[in-house]
């Protein structure tokens, strides 16, 4: 049973504003079937991972150029002629070596956002700021015009996020569209198998932060109860 004490020790630094979401996340759960330990502890490991605990609704994308160069590669970190990324050691880590355009978009997030977004996920090109306008938000990280459109429908049977996106930003809509992607993906089929790697493909695209995800999942589940 998801009570506040088991979200609290899932997610500590949420105490704040604990009682502006947990309502919202019984009612959603309950409302999309996420209604077993299996499915709980996976919706609660995979947003509480792109929320930061419960406590971010908003992508900052505030990188530095290493920060650049370690998240997406492909664009932003050297090469060397054999097209293997140049790597150097810090701290006992090799770290890739960020590359020119890093350099120019280190630490200036909205340049950041509408340049990685650009031209992908129902976004216009760089210059039209659709990237920025609709990076990530909500529990879920909602992020991309194509995504808004298809959250907004489907919540509200209109276009409003389009032109409100930052409504995601309020805790309700937050954890509701959490909720509507969750299951527009069917997640919870997924999230009754045994393999949590496609859970986290299916809500991050990739395997960003995987190892973190398993542990709060792993954890949620011995507060829950397995089936």
């Amino acid at each position: 049973m998801l009570t506040r004490e088991v979200m609290l020790q899932l997610f500590p630094k949420s105490r704040l504003f604990i009682d502006d979401y947990f309502p919202a996340v019984q009612e959603v759960t309950a409302q999309r079937f996420i209604d077993t330990p299996r499915r709980l502890a996976a919706f609660l490991a995979q947003v509480g991972h792109e929320s930061a605990g419960f406590t971010l609704l908003l992508e900052s994308l505030n990188y530095s150029a290493a920060g650049l160069a370690a998240t997406w590669g492909s664009r932003f970190a050297e090469k060397n002629s054999a097209g293997q990324y140049i790597t150097v050691m810090e701290g006992g880590r090799a770290r890739r070596v960020p590359n020119s355009e890093a350099q120019k978009l280190h630490r200036r997030p909205e340049a950041i956002a509408n340049r990685v977004y650009s031209d992908r996920l129902g976004n216009g090109t760089e210059d039209s700021g659709e990237g920025w306008l609709y990076r990530g938000r909500g529990l879920i990280q909602m992020t991309g015009k194509h995504n808004y459109r298809q959250c907004s429908l489907g919540l509200f049977c209109d276009e409003r996020l389009i032109a409100t996106p930052h409504l995601l930003e309020q805790w309700r809509w937050a954890v509701e569209s959490a909720g509507w992607y969750w299951h527009s993906r069917n997640i919870n089929v997924l999230a009754d198998g045994d393999d949590f790697e496609q859970v986290t493909k299916a809500v991050n695209g990739g395997l960003n932060g995987h190892a973190q995800r398993v542990a709060l999942y792993q954890q949620a589940l011995g507060l829950l109860g397995t089936v």
